[in-house]
């Protein structure tokens, strides 16, 4: 009886907690809402999502944690609250590689969250189309996977696009072999992205041999492809499996178990310091000895950290160059400030891509 009675007081307590929660997130919408109306009062506008505020209030949630959840857990929380509130004026608009089931739809509701207006394209090229043009707020693409290393598409669109990088994700990547084939010994075909492909070669290699390995434009289109082709599989995130009707035969099939794939947030903003920020440059060299020498000198001089350096064809001429370079801090620091107008005077082409808050998880 006493353990009942305790029972039923601990019962009591969640239920006030959960009461008084509902009221404060209540109080937190409505506050919202007046945020946004005082913003589109104002003479410019304003943009109702600021990527640089959001990576704030969620450093600010991972520093106040005491446990026991865990910083993640929190984040995501937060994440779906302040999406929640937002989507009140409206749901952002978010262009990815789809169709529905891809790891970049599983990335946009990881850094937006469930209350936003996810919208598949069938290229990386159209999400940066989509964007350019105000149909979509704002892009996810993939940059780089840190098995296969660079996404050369995404580099190549940022030589022509006037669109900035204005947030990072890293998203821990977990490989499925699906099928309506039970026996994987009678699987003849394995359909996935060349991506994805490469990231589980070797399981392939050991379980698999005898499979023709055939590349499609995403996992989920991969998934499609198996739920219509006999004896096939397909290589995807377990929620395509549920989507398209397979089973998933294993799991966690990927070569490396810190396999994770960076994806970048394109837009049109230009962001404001967060507090701990990254910033992406595109450099082209004059062509000299020592040129990417050069290049990295007054980064060095000026203190500025490089995190990433990836170097791809300019397409303005045979054997010609241009770096794409990774750097810690934000354009406006007065170290990196004084790295660019260095920058400025000894290379042929600079361009910020952006200045964005580091990744949150």
């Amino acid at each position: 009886m006493d353990n009942k009675i305790d029972l039923s007081k601990l019962r009591d307590k969640i239920d006030n907690i959960d009461a008084t929660i509902q009221e404060l997130i209540s109080q937190r919408a409505s506050i919202a809402s007046s945020v946004a109306q005082t913003k589109a009062k104002s003479k410019s506008g304003g943009a109702f999502y600021r990527p640089e505020r959001e990576a704030q209030v969620l450093r600010a949630v991972k520093a106040r944690n005491d446990g026991p959840l865990k910083d993640e857990t929190l984040v995501r929380l937060f994440r779906e609250i302040m999406s929640a509130c937002l989507a009140q004026q409206k749901p952002l608009n978010i262009a990815y590689l789809g169709p529905a089931g891809t790891f970049s739809e599983m990335a946009t509701y990881k850094y937006f969250g469930h209350s936003v207006s996810a919208m598949p394209v069938t290229s990386i090229d159209s999400v940066f189309a989509e964007v350019e043009a105000g149909i979509a707020d704002f892009g996810m693409v993939p940059v780089e996977n840190s098995t296969e290393g660079a996404v050369n598409n995404t580099l190549d669109m940022f030589l022509s696009s006037p669109l900035k990088i204005c947030g990072e994700l890293d998203l821990p990547i977990h490989h499925n072999l699906m099928s309506r084939t039970i026996d994987i010994n009678e699987i003849t075909t394995v359909f996935s992205h060349r991506q994805s492909l490469a990231q589980c070669r070797g399981w392939l290699k050991e379980n698999i041999p005898h499979a023709e390995c055939i590349p499609v434009s995403s996992n989920a289109e991969a998934a499609k492809r198996a739920q219509f082709t006999d004896h096939a599989a397909a290589i995807a995130g377990i929620s395509a499996a549920t989507m398209y009707g397979l089973e998933v035969l294993h799991q966690e099939i990927e070569d490396r178990s810190d396999n994770s794939t960076r994806f970048l947030v394109i837009g049109k903003q230009v962001l404001v310091p967060s507090g701990d920020d990254k910033t992406s440059l595109l450099v082209a060299a004059k062509d000299q000895p020592g040129a990417l020498f050069h290049i990295l000198q007054p980064l060095n001089d000026c203190g500025v950290s490089m995190k990433r350096i990836e170097s791809r064809p300019s397409k303005r001429g045979k054997w010609d160059y241009v770096f794409f370079i990774d750097v810690d801090g934000h354009k406006d620091d007065e170290n990196m400030a004084k790295a660019l107008r260095m920058l400025e005077r000894i290379t042929t082409k600079l361009k910020v891509l952006g200045s964005y808050p580091k990744s949150v998880t």
